[in-house]
Protein backbone atom coordinates (compact mmCIF):
# COMPACT_ATOMS: atom_id res chain seq x y z
CA UNK A 1 0.00 0.00 0.00
CA UNK A 2 1.51 3.66 -0.86
CA UNK A 3 2.31 5.74 2.13
CA UNK A 4 0.65 9.37 1.89
CA UNK A 5 3.82 11.09 1.02
CA UNK A 6 3.64 14.93 0.41
CA UNK A 7 3.14 15.95 -2.64
CA UNK A 8 6.45 17.13 -4.65
CA UNK A 9 6.83 19.95 -6.92
CA UNK A 10 8.33 19.86 -10.08
CA UNK A 11 10.22 22.88 -11.72
CA UNK A 12 9.20 23.99 -15.30
CA UNK A 13 11.81 25.68 -16.91
CA UNK A 14 11.34 28.20 -19.47
CA UNK A 15 14.16 30.11 -21.49
CA UNK A 16 13.10 33.47 -22.53
CA UNK A 17 15.04 36.60 -24.11
CA UNK A 18 15.60 39.69 -21.52
CA UNK A 19 12.94 41.47 -23.16
CA UNK A 20 10.33 38.78 -22.61
CA UNK A 21 11.50 38.57 -18.85
CA UNK A 22 10.84 42.25 -18.42
CA UNK A 23 7.68 42.62 -19.99
CA UNK A 24 6.70 39.40 -17.81
CA UNK A 25 7.72 41.26 -14.52
CA UNK A 26 6.30 44.15 -15.72
CA UNK A 27 2.15 42.25 -16.13
CA UNK A 28 3.47 40.70 -12.42
CA UNK A 29 3.75 43.76 -10.67
CA UNK A 30 4.28 42.63 -6.76
CA UNK A 31 3.69 39.27 -7.69
CA UNK A 32 6.63 36.63 -8.20
CA UNK A 33 7.14 35.46 -11.47
CA UNK A 34 6.41 31.86 -11.02
CA UNK A 35 2.77 33.30 -9.37
CA UNK A 36 1.99 35.26 -12.07
CA UNK A 37 3.05 32.07 -14.63
CA UNK A 38 1.25 29.67 -12.58
CA UNK A 39 -2.23 31.77 -12.23
CA UNK A 40 -2.01 32.24 -16.28
CA UNK A 41 -1.29 28.66 -17.20
CA UNK A 42 -3.79 27.08 -14.78
CA UNK A 43 -6.59 29.93 -13.87
CA UNK A 44 -9.04 27.68 -11.84
CA UNK A 45 -9.10 28.77 -8.27
CA UNK A 46 -7.57 25.24 -7.80
CA UNK A 47 -4.50 26.95 -7.13
CA UNK A 48 -2.90 25.88 -3.79
CA UNK A 49 -0.25 28.91 -2.55
CA UNK A 50 3.19 28.28 -1.99
CA UNK A 51 4.29 27.80 1.46
CA UNK A 52 7.26 30.05 0.66
CA UNK A 53 7.20 33.63 1.72
CA UNK A 54 6.07 35.90 -1.25
CA UNK A 55 8.88 37.67 -2.75
CA UNK A 56 8.25 41.26 -2.93
CA UNK A 57 10.24 43.34 -5.50
CA UNK A 58 12.32 46.29 -4.50
CA UNK A 59 10.73 49.44 -4.79
CA UNK A 60 14.23 50.82 -5.36
CA UNK A 61 14.51 52.69 -8.74
CA UNK A 62 18.12 54.12 -8.38
CA UNK A 63 20.27 51.60 -7.33
CA UNK A 64 23.65 54.02 -7.79
CA UNK A 65 21.65 56.74 -5.60
CA UNK A 66 20.84 54.25 -3.19
CA UNK A 67 24.65 53.41 -2.78
CA UNK A 68 25.30 56.55 -3.03
CA UNK A 69 22.96 57.48 -0.21
CA UNK A 70 24.36 54.40 2.02
CA UNK A 71 28.02 55.52 1.56
CA UNK A 72 27.30 58.62 2.44
CA UNK A 73 25.62 57.52 5.69
CA UNK A 74 28.38 55.23 6.86
CA UNK A 75 31.63 57.25 5.46
CA UNK A 76 30.47 60.48 7.13
CA UNK A 77 29.96 59.08 10.72
CA UNK A 78 26.93 61.16 10.58
CA UNK A 79 24.84 59.16 13.09
CA UNK A 80 27.42 59.09 16.21
CA UNK A 81 28.08 62.24 15.84
CA UNK A 82 24.41 63.55 16.01
CA UNK A 83 23.60 61.05 18.84
CA UNK A 84 26.53 62.17 20.76
CA UNK A 85 25.36 65.85 20.39
CA UNK A 86 21.76 64.79 21.25
CA UNK A 87 23.08 62.72 24.50
CA UNK A 88 25.25 66.17 25.47
CA UNK A 89 22.35 68.52 24.44
CA UNK A 90 20.04 66.58 26.95
CA UNK A 91 22.44 66.09 29.61
CA UNK A 92 23.06 70.47 28.84
CA UNK A 93 26.60 69.87 28.58
CA UNK A 94 26.67 70.60 24.64
CA UNK A 95 29.28 73.25 24.00
CA UNK A 96 27.71 76.37 21.76
CA UNK A 97 31.53 76.98 20.25
CA UNK A 98 32.06 77.81 16.38
CA UNK A 99 32.95 74.07 15.85
CA UNK A 100 29.98 72.73 17.42
CA UNK A 101 27.42 75.07 15.58
CA UNK A 102 29.76 73.70 12.10
CA UNK A 103 29.53 70.47 12.88
CA UNK A 104 25.95 71.01 13.53
CA UNK A 105 25.15 72.61 10.39
CA UNK A 106 27.61 69.90 8.33
CA UNK A 107 25.38 67.27 9.86
CA UNK A 108 22.26 68.77 8.58
CA UNK A 109 23.96 69.31 5.20
CA UNK A 110 24.54 65.38 5.21
CA UNK A 111 21.11 64.47 6.44
CA UNK A 112 19.67 66.76 3.12
CA UNK A 113 21.78 65.45 0.77
CA UNK A 114 21.40 61.44 2.11
CA UNK A 115 17.26 62.63 1.90
CA UNK A 116 17.74 63.66 -1.39
CA UNK A 117 19.63 60.67 -2.63
CA UNK A 118 17.14 58.21 -0.94
CA UNK A 119 14.27 59.89 -2.63
CA UNK A 120 16.02 59.89 -5.98
CA UNK A 121 16.78 55.68 -5.17
CA UNK A 122 12.78 55.45 -4.59
CA UNK A 123 11.61 57.72 -7.36
CA UNK A 124 9.81 60.56 -5.12
CA UNK A 125 10.12 63.76 -6.72
CA UNK A 126 10.83 66.26 -4.30
CA UNK A 127 8.68 69.25 -4.00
Amino acid sequence: MPRNRPKTRIILSVPVSPEQRAQLELRAGREPLSAYARDLLFPANDNVPSSQPRRISEPVKDHAALASALAKLGASGIAPSLQEMARLSRLGALPLSPETEAAMRQACRDVADIKTLLMAALGIRER
